[in-house]
């Protein structure tokens, strides 16, 4: 095969996880960034593209011959990226405007699970105080509350009282998360771990694509706020074989199989939120793209070139792709965030050490940086850097990654020094 022109659309650690893998084929001839960050720059040529300028995009495109294009976030898709690259003929890992509702209408993703009858909690979409409060009184404590549209995984608040769930319901219908939040989705509490499982599918066949586990809460212990994720790791010792199949069969399967039906074929990363309750797992939320940062771990595992089966899911040939293959090791990422973050992180503060060589030992993404002036790299955004090693097991990968983390500094930044405990504890 000749050598390819990719264009990836994004930037934030996820994007610099897959740059730094797509970087790596021998199938990539050129890779492009748009908009890219200071670490994607080191493997990619940056265009000064937002990911939510899907004009634009599909210009920049054409301009550079793109074989294909790889969507990041879904704020891209939101927007309709993949359907307007479609419809100029250029192949694109990513879901359509409509398919994307798995993820940008939570309200959409509820309905869809009741006509298909999968596993998921029970709820209720309001647009009003009044309808909300009434479905509580339905509830027994605790209550989650979820913004329907996109919130930056900020949009979902497990609210331990009445008293709570009702601020909460008045906080997002009141314009807290803008257009997002003017539906609001009530769940009954699911009790159980949580766990990520990936697909990658070209609207017709799905593949597996790894499971991770992560963690929402910005403090050690899991307290303080969710966040749109302060760390994870790679596989999770709590989603066994026997659970993913189950998974695969009730949730992935009939996702697949019922999107196609319906019109509205996936293409992407399907990344099934999974709660494992006693009576198996149960649908939290889907995402439509790659998890950041459970992307970071799942690069870092996965030893098989990731080109081709990008290629074959935008151009619906996965049935004839090779399937991944994964290491034998554990992948972990520990984000060092902005002080203040996740509801007023302070930018701008210094940071020092990423640029290190860590070698083989640890490998730094970066999520929210800039560089000013005289090359000076500084904190733009909530979480600032992805600090990811492997390991023999997932205890040596952790202490790789905290070590390393240990020699960089931001100014006012913080962390968790907890990521993995779930599957370290005892």
């Amino acid at each position: 095969m000749e050598k390819l022109t990719i264009l990836l659309v994004g930037s934030g650690g996820r994007e610099h996880a897959l740059a730094w893998k797509i970087a790596q084929s021998p199938l990539c001839g050129r890779l492009v960034a748009a908009p890219g960050n200071p670490g994607i720059a080191a493997v990619a040529e940056l265009k000064a593209v937002k990911a939510t300028d899907a004009d634009g995009l599909v210009a920049l495109a054409k301009e550079i011959g793109a074989d294909l294009v790889v969507v990041g976030p879904e704020s891209a898709l939101e927007v309709g990226l993949a359907d307007k690259l479609v419809e100029a003929g250029i192949p694109c890992f990513g879901g359509s405007q409509r398919a994307a509702q798995l993820e940008t209408s939570k309200a959409f993703t509820k309905d869809f699970c009741q006509r298909h009858g999968l596993p998921t909690a029970a709820y209720g979409v309001f647009e009003d105080a009044g309808g909300a409060g009434a479905f509580l009184d339905t509830l027994k404590a605790p209550f989650v509350i979820k913004a329907d549209g996109l919130a930056a995984g900020k949009g979902v608040v497990i609210a331990a009282t009445r008293a709570e769930a009702d601020a909460a319901v008045l906080d997002m219908l009141g314009g807290r998360f803008g257009s997002a939040g003017a539906r609001v989705v009530i769940e009954e509490f699911m009790h159980g771990e949580e766990a990520s499982l990936f697909a990658i599918s070209d609207g017709k066949t799905a593949v597996l694509f790894g499971a991770a586990q992560d963690h929402k809460r910005a403090y050690d212990g899991d307290k303080g706020p969710n966040t749109g994720g302060m760390g994870t790791y790679s596989p999770p010792p709590v989603l066994t074989d026997a659970l993913i199949d189950q998974a695969w069969r009730e949730l992935i399967v009939p996702t697949v199989e019922g999107m196609a039906a319906e019109g509205n074929p996936y293409v992407g990363v399907l990344y099934a939120g999974l709660m494992l309750t006693p009576t198996g797992p149960k649908l939290v939320e889907y995402n439509a793209r790659f998890g950041d940062p459970e992307c970071q771990t799942l690069m870092l595992r996965l030893e098989s070139d990731i080109v081709p089966i990008l290629l074959a899911a935008a151009k619906g040939d996965l049935a004839s792709a090779e399937p991944p293959k994964w290491r034998d090791e554990a992948a972990i990422c520990v984000v060092l965030a902005a002080e203040g973050y996740p509801d007023a992180p302070k930018t701008g503060g210094r940071i020092q050490g990423a640029d290190a060589d860590f070698g083989d030992e640890a490998v730094v993404f970066h999520a929210g940086t800039t560089r000013e002036f005289q090359g000076r790299l500084v904190a733009s955004g909530g979480r600032v850097l992805n600090v990811c090693a492997l390991g023999a097991t997932l205890h040596e990968a952790r202490d790789v990654a905290y070590a390393a983390l240990g020699t960089i500094t931001l100014e006012g930044g913080f962390y968790r020094t907890d990521i993995g405990w779930r599957a370290l504890k005892g």
